[in-house]
């Protein structure tokens, strides 16, 4: 079946996330963000930081309440206030991986009790010995020995604590999970371990990933699709090829540039772009979603699309 044929499991449409910060003054986060994910497909969200990545991940799973427009999931409309069985089903079927392996993980709970939670909220198990089972086999699955369910979080490295977060995530069986920036913490031997991890669990499962990072590397290795973030506003999006073969917005096209290459002889002959918002003469409240080439989408203005098209 061809992607066009599909049904968006995630849809976003006009998302704005704003935080008043006093009467006179509102921090715009995100502003007029539309995209969607399909079931199975990994959607990579990148940008600088403070561009809006993390705050796109947290409204859509409603850890905030979105100022404006409107997020659909699984058939259901979550952006406004949710009914019982909506929360619910967001709740099972959405779920998060933080950045922090630290400080999302409980101290005081054993490793067991913390991923086995949201069965115990959520009523999902009928006996001990059942939860038990479905805990030691999602530590395996996420390359752990059944045994360290009986130890704490600070009794494990850095790389075994965001397994342990993967865990707790994916024991609920969920279509969709959120991947905010969870291997920026990590030493570049265990990102490589993680993202291999969540790609293995992705193609036996068929869980669609949201993947947050700035790593344009590892955004490439992981990533179906892309989307190119930059102060609250989607600039452009598209296939991985589409994104790193042919950038269309001088934004995307300074991202790439920064990519350090392997090789010393090209790295020695590489020159960074440089792009300035507020120097450039672009205006991203005015620009609209004009089609380059397949699902390859750039937002900027009708002339500004003739000069870089």
């Amino acid at each position: 079946m061809t992607q066009e044929n599909k049904t968006p499991l995630l849809k976003v449409n006009g998302l704005c996330q704003y935080f008043p910060i006093d009467r006179r003054f509102t921090v715009k986060a995100v502003e007029n963000v539309s995209f969607c994910i399909y079931p199975g497909e990994t959607y990579g969200l990148v940008g600088e930081s403070g561009s809006g990545k993390s705050t796109i991940g947290r409204s859509i799973i409603r850890l905030y309440q979105p100022t404006a427009g409107k997020i659909t999931f699984n058939g259901e409309d979550i952006s406004g206030d949710l009914t019982k069985s909506q929360k619910s089903m967001l709740r099972t079927q959405m779920q998060m991986i933080f950045q922090d392996p630290m400080a999302s993980l409980n101290p005081r709970k054993k490793v067991g009790d913390i991923i086995a939670e949201g069965l115990d909220i959520h009523h999902m198990c009928p006996s001990r010995e059942e939860r038990h089972n479905r805990v030691a086999k999602m530590l395996e699955k996420v390359g752990l020995a059944p045994e360290h369910a009986e130890r704490y979080p600070h009794q494990f490295s850095g790389g075994q604590r965001q397994r342990v977060g993967i865990a707790r995530a994916l024991i609920m069986d969920p279509k969709l999970v959120i991947a905010d920036e969870c291997i920026s913490a990590l030493d570049v031997s265990i990102q490589a371990q993680v993202v291999n991890l969540m790609k293995n669990i992705q193609r036996d499962t068929g869980t669609a990933y949201l993947f947050i990072a700035h790593d344009l590397s590892m955004v490439k290795y992981i990533s179906d699709r892309i989307g190119v973030l930059h102060l609250g506003h989607l600039l452009e999006t598209g296939t991985t090829e589409e994104i790193f073969g042919n950038p269309i917005h001088p934004y995307t096209k300074s991202l790439l540039s920064a990519i350090p290459m392997p090789n010393p002889i090209v790295e020695k002959r590489r020159v960074a772009v440089s792009y300035d918002y507020f120097t450039s003469g672009i205006d991203y409240t005015k620009g609209t979603d004009h089609l380059v080439s397949g699902t390859h989408y750039v937002k900027c203005t009708d002339d500004e699309f003739r000069k870089w098209a």
